[in-house]
């Protein structure tokens, strides 16, 4: 009896959790979502997602720390470098920092965790996803064209109040998703456009967005280099 309590602790003392409560996981049932393209092309897609579990809510604030302190991801800047909330989005995310969490969590327990494609975003935010009709320019591979479009987009929308609110505050949707187009973007991990190099990802939200990755290196980030805005966090999918 006591061999098997020595082993059951020393087996339980090898398995490791994500950290993340099998509560704040949903999944969503296989499925295809329609969209329209984040850029100015017009084009419409249709793809199929199989069932996937994404998380309920966004990375915490607190769950980014203990991967800073862990030195497996890089402290956020300003005011967000000692945020630690368990409550709040962890915010001011490049891509590649939440690429980094991913993979340590994946790391550390066994199973990979990974951002949503922009398809399995928009099918998980279900009824919250608007695919709001881009303008159609004649050369809409052009990019300033794309952001002078995004520019006069935004600058018609009304403004969304920036500050953090805690999980839950803006409502769930269907699936039971929480603060699904909020005030809070997420990063997908669907390029922007068609090519080799992937420089700008999709960030989902009340509409999607093209972004830099925003590499916060400016020794390797070369024209990427930037600070992330302070909206923008992430949720992860679980395979």
């Amino acid at each position: 009896m006591r061999a098997l309590l020595v082993g059951a602790m020393l087996l339980g003392g090898c398995m490791q959790t994500s950290g993340i409560d099998e509560s704040d996981w949903v999944r969503i049932a296989a499925g295809t979502a329609r969209y329209q393209a984040a850029d100015a092309s017009g084009a419409t897609f249709e793809q199929h997602s199989d069932g996937f579990a994404i998380m309920r809510r966004q990375v915490s604030q607190a769950e980014y720390a203990a991967c800073v302190a862990a030195n497996a991801c890089l402290p956020l800047d300003g005011d967000l470098r000692e945020a630690s909330a368990a409550d709040l989005a962890a915010v001011g995310v490049s891509w590649m920092d939440a690429s980094a969490y991913a993979q340590w969590l994946t790391q550390r327990t066994g199973v990979v965790h990974r951002l949503p494609t922009y398809a399995e975003w928009v099918l998980a935010a279900g009824e919250a996803f608007q695919d709001i009709q881009a303008e159609v320019f004649d050369d809409a591979r052009n990019p300033a064209q794309r952001w002078l479009a995004e520019y006069d987009r935004e600058s018609r929308r009304k403004p969304l109040d920036p500050r953090p609110r805690a999980f839950g505050s803006q409502g769930s949707n269907a699936n039971g998703l929480l603060d699904v187009a909020g005030n809070v973007w997420e990063w997908t991990d669907s390029c922007f456009g068609k090519g080799d190099f992937c420089g700008i990802r999709i960030a989902a939200g009340q509409h999607p967005s093209g972004l830099s990755d925003f590499v916060r290196d400016p020794v390797s980030g070369a024209c990427s280099v930037g600070v992330p805005p302070s909206n923008l966090g992430f949720r992860l999918v679980r395979e």
